[in-house]
């Protein structure tokens, strides 16, 4: 007796592994992201204070800058 397999190439059947592949590139730069923060909040702790108000920021606006890097903290925006 003879049995005829059907192989078709249903998405559904890989859904799955794409959510979890998915899942893990989102993890893995939220992972670097937060990498990144911390080295610059590190380098920017590491200024003097005259340093910081040369570059326009304070002590106190380090974590926010580290954030929000996209914003400038002087609200200067770029001619882009």
């Amino acid at each position: 007796m003879d049995t005829t397999y059907k192989v078709s190439g249903s998405k559904q059947t890989f859904a799955p592994i794409r959510i979890g592949l998915s899942l893990f590139g989102n993890c893995r730069a939220a992972l670097l992201e937060w990498h990144e923060r911390k080295g610059i909040r590190a380098r920017l702790f590491d200024l003097s204070d005259r340093e910081l108000h040369d570059i326009g920021i304070s002590r106190g606006e380090i974590d926010y800058v580290a954030s929000n890097r996209d914003i400038d903290p002087r609200g200067i925006r770029s001619a882009g």
